[in-house]
């Protein structure tokens, strides 16, 4: 049999009435099957994959995985081929094993790390540090897979055809070590299933994507999943048990019979921070492991990047590096593009940040974060983001107008939604002070003219995105350029 091709039953699947055709591909998008293909039609949000089994079939797809219902919408269509039919109950996590099976191969040492923020860090920061050490190592998620092997992702966490894909790819490439993230849609939709993980991190927990969870405890749940479903019995759990969840997330690892290395400000954390102290450009970071102290300087802003560097180190350490080779490693870390990220410099000495930051909790954390190494006031220029959680709005002007002297609302990724709508719901909560500027490159301008010695200004809601969204349209917009611009062009150099 070519390697380009395996047996429905090796890619763990049972047709109906026995049916176990050569396989030639998997696909989840009915456009690109082609002759011999598993195509998989998987309940959507608003439309059933099997919508598109009729197109699959003229395309000569070999086998249709699907469940009880795509099965029943399709059943004409179904009852008249000849392709192998596998019906079952979860088709997601059934792709996500074939997926596995068919590409074969993953980076022999993997970790993911879940949570609300601080995700891209945490992978980063763990990637850095294995590349430090001396390992063919690649992050995978927002930013798309970055390290020894690159490639770009439409998502955080990639489909399941997409994630084994990759995967296989990067192993293929000499890559070991790979540190991913595991958003809640992908841990939700069964993406993870089928990875094998050494370790797993969870970072904190706050309001966010209630457009897609019912509520705050279904939200959590699937965050949880990674822990609970996606690790082994032995593995490592490292949790941030400072954040008000993460004591709940202690209680599910410890159930799972999860190894634990608790990080954070209590005695009980294996790896506790012990002190921070501030300047304008990094921090020193005392902290014990194992009841050791150790004193290290981080070239990286923000009070909460403490937290992501002992994730991303105790995660290296569970995946089998020496503790002191992994502290050793933590001087050369570098922030990641578009995460409290210094873009700009005016002349006066004001610094311009970026930072993704585009829910409330992050805000808040950016904003907390960054007043230590401020001596001035604390600018801040941001918006919301249209076609999602809406909750989150008014909640996201409070945070700017608790934690910030001078605030400018202005657009983010508007998207299909009305754009001076989504501003007043934020400027509900920004208060009268607030200045409303629905252009994003004005606001930017505003926010830069208005630095004065020992300000700062932090952009926040977009950090590496070079797009901006309005309608169906994608429109050119990077706020560290900008920024640049704006602090040339006010400073006299264009």
């Amino acid at each position: 049999m070519s390697e380009t091709e395996k047996r429905l039953s090796r890619l763990g699947l049972k047709g109906r009435g026995g049916r176990d055709p050569q396989i030639t591909g998997i696909s989840l998008d009915s456009r690109q099957v082609k002759p011999g293909h598993l195509f998989a039609a998987l309940p959507g949000s608003t439309i059933h994959g099997a919508e598109f089994i009729t197109y699959a079939l003229r395309q000569k797809a070999a086998a249709i995985l699907t469940d009880p219902a795509g099965a029943a919408l399709a059943a004409r269509e179904l009852d008249g081929s000849d392709a192998a039919v596998v019906i079952v109950e979860d088709p997601r996590a059934a792709l996500a094993g074939a997926a596995s099976l068919w590409f074969g191969a993953q980076p022999e040492r993997m970790v993911g790390v879940t949570g609300t923020s601080g995700k891209t860090s945490v992978a980063s920061f763990t990637r850095q540090i294995w590349q430090a050490l001396g390992h063919k190592a690649i992050s995978l998620g927002t930013m798309g897979v970055q390290g020894d092997y690159e490639a770009k992702l439409a998502h955080t966490t990639p489909d399941q055809v997409t994630l084994h894909r990759v995967l296989a790819e990067a192993a293929a490439a000499g890559v070991t070590h790979a540190a991913m993230e595991a958003s809640s849609h992908g841990l939700d939709q069964r993406r993870l299933d089928g990875v094998q993980l050494m370790a797993a991190g969870f970072t904190n927990f706050s309001q966010d994507h209630l457009d897609y969870h019912a509520g705050f405890d279904e939200y959590f749940a699937a965050k949880a999943l990674l822990f609970n479903h996606i690790l082994d019995e032995g593995a490592t759990a490292v949790i941030n048990a400072g954040d008000e969840r993460g004591r709940q997330m202690v209680g599910i690892a410890e159930e799972a019979g999860l190894e634990l290395i608790e990080i954070g400000r209590t005695e009980r954390a294996a790896m506790q921070i012990l002190a921070q102290r501030f300047d304008a450009t990094g921090q020193e970071l005392r902290f014990a492991y194992g009841g050791k102290p150790h004193l290290v300087r981080l070239n990286l802003i923000g009070g909460f990047q403490a937290e992501n560097v002992l994730m991303a180190a105790a995660l290296a350490i569970a995946s089998g590096d020496g503790p002191d080779q992994v502290i050793g490693a933590l001087p050369g870390l570098q922030t990641v593009h578009g995460r409290m990220e210094l873009v700009a410099r005016r002349e006066n000495g004001a610094a311009v940040f970026v930072d993704y930051a585009h829910k409330p909790g992050a805000l808040i954390a950016a904003l907390q974060s960054l007043r230590p190494h401020v001596i001035g006031r604390i600018i801040t220029v941001f918006g919301a983001g249209g076609d999602r959680d809406r909750g989150k709005r008014r909640l996201m002007g409070e945070a700017a107008r608790d934690h910030a002297d001078v605030v400018y609302v202005t657009d983010d990724n508007p998207r299909t939604e009305d754009p001076a709508a989504i501003r007043a719901e934020v400027m509900a909560g920004a208060g009268p002070d607030a200045v409303e500027i629905g252009d994003r490159a004005e606001a930017i301008l505003r926010g830069v003219d208005a630095l004065q010695p020992g300000d700062a200004l932090l952009i926040a809601g977009k950090g590496h995105e070079t797009g901006q969204i309005v309608g169906q349209d994608v429109y050119p917009f990077d706020d560290a350029e900008q920024a640049s611009v704006a602090v040339a062009a006010l400073d006299g150099k264009i």
